[in-house]
């Protein structure tokens, strides 16, 4: 469990470093006035945020998803393999993987929602300092209206009580409900699809490949969720709010900007996701291979598997000599009528 949870920090902060900038990025295409647009693409909104932030205006409010991110890591992967391994066994590995990562989807958003409500707050307080100079002296030094990511939290609690903490909370496990179920189930899969199936390994280069296509993978279909949740928790900030609600927004936006509106930002979202997640998932995936217990060719696990009360296999079966916190054994063999288990079985070693 400790070492999970290591493995889950590490993967989330190298994540949130290396895409931040673009996350970034992505907010400020996604709430910019459409009839007169700041930003002509990404490209130009990343220079334009250069010149008059200079490099720290891209990682602004980065300590909000940081200080969770661990958290989250160690919610989402630990949901997801438990409730994967408390599944029927006659559902199919698919299911089941979209099942229990759309479980971890659910159980993190309660984190993510208050969370991604700051980061998005501090994100755009240079729109809100261009706002607020237009009627006022610009030789008066500029104070923010959020210090930190918790002063964010501190104040909308405050002025809208805990409720207004969860503000676009609907939306947010909207999105992040199918977006794991399908971030799991690509990854698992691409993961079985490359593995060398003499040493049952999945490489570097292909943990990094298959966490960078399911980031993109899980982004892609939940990407319009996602603007409408930036839009309803920054509604009134830059002005008189516009929105009653989720619903209320999407309506609004479809109508008044067309459905493009829900892809604006989307590039600049891609490029951050391969990199993002690839690094998250190879971070994960060495920290496991360094600091799990190395075992030798020689040992051996003792495995007892039991179906409707009849023992289908007790036995012990020897281990690849890998890294692994989890030893794979083929059981098709053994007892092809398992189901999801046909193909492997996870072992705990603690």
């Amino acid at each position: 469990m400790a070492l999970d949870f290591l493995a889950g920090c590490i993967g989330g902060v190298s994540g949130v470093v290396i895409g931040y900038p673009l996350d970034t990025i992505k907010v400020h295409l996604q709430i910019q006035d459409p009839t007169k647009p700041k930003f002509r693409g990404t490209w130009h909104c990343f220079t334009t945020i250069i010149k008059q932030e200079s490099v720290k205006g891209l990682f602004k409010g980065m300590t909000s998803p940081l200080a969770g991110v661990a958290v989250i890591n160690a919610i989402t992967f630990g949901t997801y393999g438990n409730v994967y391994k408390s599944l029927p066994p006659d559902w199919s590995p698919t299911v089941g993987v979209f099942v229990a990562g759309s479980t971890a989807g659910l159980v993190q958003s309660v984190i993510v929602g208050p969370m991604e409500l700051a980061k998005t707050r501090m994100q755009i307080q240079q729109d809100d300092r261009s706002r607020i100079h237009r009627y006022s002296n610009w030789n008066r030094p500029f104070e923010p209206t959020y210090r930190s990511p918790w002063d964010c939290l501190m104040q909308i609690r405050r002025t809208d009580g805990w409720r207004g903490m969860f503000r676009g909370y609907g939306v947010t496990m909207g999105r992040e409900v199918p977006s794991y179920g399908l971030y799991f189930v690509t990854y698992e899969g691409l993961c079985r699809m490359m593995q060398d199936d003499a040493s049952d390994v999945v490489s570097p280069l292909a943990v990094l490949l298959a966490g960078g296509l399911s980031g993109i993978a899980s982004w892609v279909c939940t990407y319009p969720l996602d603007v409408v949740k930036t839009r309803v928790q920054t509604d009134g900030l830059l002005g008189p709010r516009q929105y009653k609600g989720a619903i209320d927004c999407f309506v609004k936006s479809y109508r008044n900007e067309g459905i493009a509106t829900f892809g604006r930002g989307l590039t600049s979202t891609v490029l951050r996701a391969f990199p993002t997640n690839a690094a998250t998932f190879l971070a994960v995936s060495l920290t496991f291979r360094l600091l799990a217990p190395k075992l030798k060719d020689s040992d051996k696990v003792k495995v007892t598997i039991e179906i409707n009360g009849e023992t289908k296999l007790d036995a012990e079966l020897p281990t690849s000599g890998h890294r692994r916190t989890h030893v794979m054994f083929p059981l098709h063999d053994e007892i092809p009528e398992v189901g999801r288990l046909a193909a492997y079985s996870e072992v705990s070693l603690w």
